[in-house]
């Protein structure tokens, strides 16, 4: 795994740290959840999504809004496959709604994916 881009979003008060990884495996994600466990301790949520040789998955974890499938149609739609899209949510306090936590994992997950065009 490698990582290739990282960006910090913060909205309403909550801040989502968003990574964007290349795997060599779909195994990787398990590495890269643990490292991102290790780092965001604070953080509530962590939520992927994964698309490696035609193969995907996405989690939610316990998230409302669905961010996982929201990551993860971000990740079709840039066309990258075998990269893993990470964003972990550390709470600020402030409920953003079902919407709005989709709008802000969105959000965050296109940040990530500009970065990483922009240095590439």
């Amino acid at each position: 795994m490698k990582e290739l881009s990282a960006v910090k979003f913060i909205e309403t008060r909550s801040r989502f740290f968003a990574h964007l990884y290349e795997l060599d495996s779909m195994d990787d994600i398990l590495e890269v959840l643990k490292v991102h466990r290790r780092s965001y301790k604070k953080a509530n949520h962590h939520c992927y999504a994964v698309r490696f040789e035609g193969d995907v998955t996405f989690k939610n974890d316990g998230e409302v809004g669905h961010p996982g499938q929201v990551l993860l149609e971000l990740l079709k739609r840039e066309g990258l496959d075998s990269h893993c899209l990470v964003v972990s949510r550390v709470f600020g306090g402030v409920k953003l709604g079902v919407g709005g936590v989709s709008r802000a994992f969105r959000t965050a997950g296109e940040a990530v994916v500009a970065e990483f065009h922009k240095i590439s």
